[in-house]
């Protein structure tokens, strides 16, 4: 069967769908892929774009209609959420008025700053790869970073005013669910099914067989540097990667129900996942 997928060029994305986009693995599916910022994903899916996709969380709210949620392929876990950051110290009165960078409307990283500060005014979408340069330019005050941008902001010059990831974690007790891999409602069972098993056999072909998506990862990386892009999945690519299991579930419904009572979506589906 012919699916149309879309996932992001980040480390994490490329090093799981290796395996499955490059016939290293045995499955039954063959694939239009898209490759393209997280963002522009999280837009694509709220028209229904793909078959398959990754997605930010907060986009799968405002999508969940269409798709369900794979038990395998999340980035969810701790200690690897957004950062909010600027050239100066900034103390929280000043955070409203400054001119702030977001990855995207639709992004997680939009959500918990809202989250944090429910008193910003309207933050400016860049491309999430640009965001320390705006933020060094001083086209924004401040910047909320995401994928490798964690690690290379204080060799820039810029400083943490907030982890987002670590507030989250700190009020709600739950890991942060950062982006997911979601399958259109309306596909048959079987696909559901025989997708889900794929998924989950090119994870575990990535782990153990790290250098085979090499240079299928370093080919679409933003950061070229070795040391990054495998940090960059170590912290990423964890157990709930491979399966949310009961926790990795709680932490996904927790976080939909916090959308639902900040109104950013009105109801939440009965059944999300895909198993």
């Amino acid at each position: 069967m012919r699916l149309t997928l879309g996932f992001s060029p980040c480390p994490n994305d490329t090093f799981i769908f290796d395996a499955l986009v490059n016939n290293k693995i045995k499955h039954g599916f063959s694939f239009d892929v898209t490759i393209a910022d997280v963002e522009e994903l999280n837009r694509l899916a709220l028209d229904g774009k793909f078959d398959i996709t990754k997605m930010s969380y907060h986009a799968y709210a405002c999508t969940a209609s269409k798709y369900l949620v794979c038990e395998s392929g999340s980035a969810l876990g701790r200690g690897n959420g957004p950062l909010f950051v600027s050239r100066l110290k900034v103390y929280p009165d000043e955070v409203p008025y400054l001119k702030i960078a977001i990855p995207g409307k639709y992004t997680t990283a939009a959500f918990l700053l809202k989250y944090a500060f429910p008193t910003i005014k309207k933050p400016d979408v860049y491309l999430f790869s640009d965001i320390e340069d705006v933020v060094m330019s001083n086209e924004a005050d401040a910047g909320v970073l995401i994928h490798e941008g964690r690690f290379t902001y204080k060799d820039k010059g810029l400083r943490l005013i907030k982890d987002l990831g670590e507030r989250w974690e700190l009020f709600t007790k739950q890991p942060v669910p950062l982006g997911c891999i979601a399958m259109k409602r309306d596909l048959p069972e079987d696909v559901h099914q025989s997708f889900s098993i794929a998924l989950k056999n090119s994870i575990l072909f990535a782990n153990e067989n790290p250098a085979s998506s090499h240079d299928f990862v370093k080919r679409h990386a933003q950061e070229q540097a070795e040391e990054i892009t495998s940090k960059h999945i170590e912290l990423f690519v964890n157990d709930y990667t491979l399966a949310l299991g009961d926790k990795g579930r709680n932490a996904v419904n927790f976080f939909l129900n916090e959308t639902k009572r900040l109104k950013v979506i009105e109801s939440i589906p009965e059944i999300i996942f895909s198993d």
